[in-house]
């Protein structure tokens, strides 16, 4: 096949190759992890005419609804829909954001193709309701046709993909949004120093965070989203969230030290990603991005269902166009004896995002409720997940969150049992701020996932639809059960009797009060591998412990299936 027959949307006068093909090369690679490793060094991102064929291949190899419409459909409906108009001023479709358009040295018959195949898609495609990364990838894909019908046809296939754990391309506003969380609690998780600057200069860290798939399929320049693109349709999903961690951590890194208005945040990042090539090559975006030890696909998967879940409880739907979900903790409601409304607000950062939407819930204070573990309880359960604070008589202050219900501890009846999630984390505020997660988290080498949760990336063991056993319905993102742990001391999370609450456990505990709610103590544990918190031993003056208040149920958080 002759190499000129890609390419004719192009203006190669702004290619960086100049349009010339550096050593050709073709690819009979069939086995998956050998083509992974060959889409991660770029072994066809230098011949546009072999990229063009590997692409070919990857998208005719996804497994698509049977009435996906192919090029013949294009040719049919195209010349009804865009009948005599000039097709460079033709109207974008409504699930489009007409500021996510990039030209990607596109000729002006490119530019025109981009519009007319979208309208296709919209009149083939009706249940997309947003779906703002669309323009973007019609236009790399325009690179690699031979003609619009050929690009409509790929096009096609990547939004009809029918396998359930393959997911490709958001096309509503609920997936969209959730995506935005989900990349919110990977970004607390694995970027802690940038998170810490984004809530710092930020009134709405959601709102920076909802641009992640802008700064990739609008902001990166075309040398950088083909790679990341490459990758992407070999590997998925999950290779977005982890190119755009790492343009997090290179913003933090170069941008970091210079002073930044909180109004301006998102333009700041928007022009860093712009001019990424003055500081970081392609190769070391994605060397930075595969570094990056994500949990497995299945664990995101799980969280990005609670994410959808939490949305749709807030009554986002998926025929939602558009709408601001993003909330903070109102100054105005918000009153507490321990932190101020910028602690709190410091403190829902860190909190998972499906439950950052809620407004804070007074459950229990001992100044109102009294000193007794058994009020405690009565106030808390029916709650999850619910943050403790405390305040010590010396004024320091210290908690915990805590993702399950106090109730689960009736089921060890008398004995003291531990139980919880791999979300829970210990904090201490004053006398400084520092936040303890889940010792896994930080050191995976920790734990072997268990070959349920294994992330299987090849094509014919990629994992299967969730079973229909309530088992495997877990609470998202580091459920214990996931893993083979070295030992019971790295998930002792929580526990409760009328005895005593302990928070951490394992050659110490991170937290210990005791039946009065009096006295209290606190040491490293294997749990948070965590530093004291306060004084070992102290006295508490006051205690709170706060809920998560949704507008449909009064508060009780429902337990997550």
């Amino acid at each position: 096949m002759d190499d000129t027959e890609y390419g004719c949307f192009v203006d190669w006068d702004k290619m960086e190759t100049g349009g010339q093909e550096q050593s050709p090369k073709v690819l009979n690679c069939t086995d998956f992890q050998e083509l992974k490793q060959l889409s991660r060094q770029g072994y066809w991102a230098k011949s546009h005419s072999l990229r063009a064929k590997v692409y070919q291949k990857l998208i005719q190899e996804i497994p698509c609804r049977t009435v996906t419409p192919d090029a013949s459909v294009y040719r049919d409906i195209v010349g009804k829909i865009v009948s005599k108009r000039n097709a460079s001023t033709l109207p974008l479709p409504e699930f489009v954001d007409d500021r996510q358009v990039p030209n990607y040295c596109l000729n002006s018959e490119g530019i025109g193709a981009v519009r007319k195949i979208l309208l296709c898609i919209s009149n083939q495609f009706p249940d997309i309701s947003f779906c703002p990364v669309l323009p973007s990838v019609v236009a790399i894909l325009l690179h690699y046709s031979q003609d619009e019908a050929e690009c409509f046809e790929r096009v096609s296939r990547i939004l009809g993909c029918n396998d359930p754990n393959r997911r490709l391309v958001d096309q509503t506003f609920l997936a969209f949004e959730s995506s935005c969380m989900t990349f919110g609690d990977l970004a607390g998780k694995y970027c802690q120093g940038p998170h810490k600057l984004m809530v710092a200069v930020s009134e709405d860290v959601l709102e920076v965070y909802s641009d992640w798939q802008r700064w990739l399929f609008a902001d990166l320049p075309l040398t950088y989203i083909a790679r990341v693109f490459d990758v992407f349709l070999v590997e998925g999903y999950k290779v977005l969230f982890r190119v755009a961690l790492a343009l997090l951590k290179f913003f933090h890194k170069i941008r970091g030290g210079q002073p930044m208005e909180s109004n301006n945040v998102k333009g700041d990042i928007q022009a860093f990603v712009r001019d990424i090539s003055k500081s970081v090559s392609p190769e070391k975006l994605l060397e930075k991005a595969f570094a990056i030890r994500l949990f497995s696909r299945k664990e995101i998967q799980l969280l990005q269902m609670a994410n959808e879940k939490a949305l749709q409880q807030k009554g986002i739907t998926v025929k939602q166009k558009r709408q601001n979900v993003h909330l903070a903790v109102h100054a105005e409601n918000f009153k507490s004896e321990i932190v101020s409304v910028k602690e709190m607000r410091d403190i829902w950062s860190w909190i998972p995002e499906r439950f950052a939407l809620c407004q804070p819930l007074l459950l229990y204070t001992n100044q109102e409720h009294g000193n007794s573990l058994n009020r405690f309880f009565l106030h808390c359960e029916g709650h999850e997940p619910t943050l403790l604070l405390i305040k010590t008589s010396s004024k320091e202050v210290c908690g915990a969150y805590l993702s399950t219900d106090w109730s689960a501890r009736k089921k060890s009846k008398n004995q003291l049992s531990f139980f919880g999630t791999g979300e829970c984390f210990v904090f201490r505020l004053q006398p400084e701020v520092e936040r303890y997660e889940w010792v896994i988290i930080k050191h995976p080498e920790l734990a072997r996932v268990s070959p349920a949760a294994e992330d299987n990336d090849s094509n014919s063991t990629r994992e299967t639809a969730e079973s229909s056993d309530p088992s495997n319905r877990l609470s998202p993102f580091l459920a214990t059960r996931h893993f083979n742990l070295p030992s019971k001391t790295a998930s002792m999370f929580m526990a409760g009797s009328i005895e005593c609450i302990i928070i951490g456990g394992g050659d110490g505990q991170a937290l210990y009060l005791d039946a009065d709610l009096n006295y209290g103590r606190t040491s490293h544990c294997n749990t948070f591998n965590n530093q004291p918190l306060c004084s070992e031993t102290f006295q508490i003056a006051t205690i709170e412990v706060w809920g998560f208040q949704d507008n449909l149920n009064e508060g009780r958080s429902s337990a997550l299936p």
